[in-house]
Parts: C-alpha cells; structure tokens; sequence
C-alpha cells in the first residue's frame, strides 16, 4: 500500500513541482512570436504576442480580438477589447513549451502550447468573402 500510494505521488509531483512564470519570463518567451494552444489534443485558438504587452487573440476558426495582458498577483492576465472582464492564467514552461491553467476553473481548463511561429495570425473578419 505504501509503494502503490509513494508511486501515486511521484507520479503528479512533476506538474505540482513546476513553477509559474513570471511576468517577465513570460514576455521574454512569448513577444514576437504566434502561439497555438490545445485543450485535450483539440486546438482552442491562437494568439499573437505584440510588442507592449499586446496580443491578438482567435478562438480556432474565429475572428481576432485584441488585447492586452498585464501581472496580477502572479497570474497573466489578459483583457480584449470584446471583453473588458479580466481573464487571468497561470502559465508553467517545460522542453513542450508552455501551459496554462484558467484561474477561474483550473481543474478543466488547461491548454497546451502544440505549435509557435513568428508568422502574424490571420485573422478572418465578418466582411470578408464575395
């Protein structure tokens, strides 16, 4: 019993054991490039890292939104234009790349980085098309 429950917490140590990025490792790693983040293998959107904190943002086969991100207590936290409401991660780095957890529900919404460019998103817009 012991074995079976010292292997159980070996097991989740690594991923508890990780460290937040801070803000400022943050923006050394992710400015100037386009990151695409998964949910369970399912890509959930992209987003472009600008200079001065900003960012453009697009759900998988969305239309961008811009914003910003900002440090909060730890957490970087991003607010669009579409949406003033502060939504805050936590993002942990390792040889994959990054991965964040949403404060607001941190036990279902984790994503993955699965692809980085220095290509700037495309964004589709409303009017676009005959």
């Amino acid at each position: 019993m012991r074995l079976a429950f010292a292997l159980l917490v070996l097991s989740v140590l690594p991923a508890s054991a990780q460290t937040l990025m801070t803000a400022a490792e943050f923006e050394r790693y992710a400015t100037g490039k386009t990151l695409t983040y998964a949910q369970d293998g399912v890509v959930f959107g992209t987003e472009q890292y600008l200079p001065n904190r900003r960012v453009r943002w697009a759900f998988s086969g969305g239309e961008c939104i811009e914003g910003a991100w900002y440090e909060d207590a730890g957490l970087i936290c991003f607010v669009y234009d579409s949406e003033p409401n502060p939504q805050c991660w936590s993002f942990m780095h390792d040889a994959s790349g990054l991965h964040a957890r949403f404060n607001g529900d941190p036990a279902t919404t984790a994503l993955s980085e699965v692809e980085q460019t220095t290509t700037p998103l495309i964004c589709a817009g409303p009017d676009i098309g005959a």
